[in-house]
C-alpha cells in the first residue's frame, strides 16, 4: 500500500493504518531502533511506541510524501530517550562518543533565538549533505543518523575501517568549514 493511502487511513482513524505501516516499515524501524538501543526487545517496544506516536500526531500532520522519514524521526527520538532513561546513572559510551564527534562541528544552541536558528542550522546541514558525494553522504548518515558502528559501515560499503574513519573525519572537517562559511561560530 502506498504512503498516501496509509496516511488516509490514519486520518480516518482506521486501525488498519498501523497494520499497514508495520507491514511496510516495521523491519526498517526496528533495525533503526536496534542500532541505537542495542536490544531487540527494547527496539520492538520503541517500534510500537512509534506507531502510537504516529497515531497521535498524524491528524495535525499529513506526511504523505515522507511517511518513512516521519516515522524514522519518531522512532529515533523514542530510542534515544530510552537510552537516556536506561543510562541516567551510567552514560552510554557509544552515544557520548558520537555526540562528542559532532560537537566539534555544530555550534552550541543560543537560547535567545534557538528555534529559528534550529531551522536555519537544519537547512545548512541539509545543504552540506547535498554537496557531498553519495557514498560519503551515506557514510555520514549511517554513522550520525543511524548510529552504525565503524565496522558495520565498513562492511556495508566494502571499505576498511581506517577508510571509513578518514572519510568521517574529513566530512566533519568539511561540515565545520561549511558552517563557518554560513556564519555559524563554533
Amino acid at each position: 500500500m502506498d504512503d498516501g493511502r496509509i496516511v488516509d487511513l490514519f486520518l480516518a482513524r482506521d486501525e488498519a493504518a498501523i497494520a499497514h505501516t508495520s507491514q511496510k516499515y516495521g523491519k526498517r524501524l526496528r533495525t533503526l531502533s536496534h542500532g541505537i538501543v542495542q536490544d531487540l526487545q527494547t527496539a520492538e517496544e520503541c517500534e510500537n511506541d512509534t506507531y502510537a506516536a504516529a497515531w497521535n500526531s498524524i491528524p495535525p500532520n499529513e506526511p504523505r510524501a515522507y511517511l518513512y522519514a516521519f516515522l524514522a524521526r519518531i522512532v529515533r527520538h523514542i530510542s534515544l530517550n530510552c537510552c537516556r532513561h536506561r543510562s541516567r546513572l551510567k552514560r552510554s559510551a557509544h552515544i557520548c562518543e558520537l555526540s562528542a564527534e559532532l560537537e566539534q562541528c555544530i555550534p552550541a544552541p543560543d537560547e535567545s533565538a534557538c528555534r529559528l536558528d534550529d531551522v536555519l542550522l537544519q537547512d545548512a546541514i541539509n545543504g552540506f549533505l547535498a554537496s557531498l558525494e553519495p557514498q560519503k553522504r551515506n557514510i555520514f548518515l549511517r554513522r550520525y543518523w543511524y548510529l552504525d558502528s565503524i565496522a558495520d559501515i565498513a562492511r556495508r560499503y566494502g571499505l576498511t575501517e581506517s577508510n571509513v574513519k578518514t572519510t568521517l573525519f574529513r566530512s566533519r572537517s568539511k561540515l565545520r568549514a561549511y558552517l563557518e562559511q554560513e556564519g555559524y561560530t563554533l
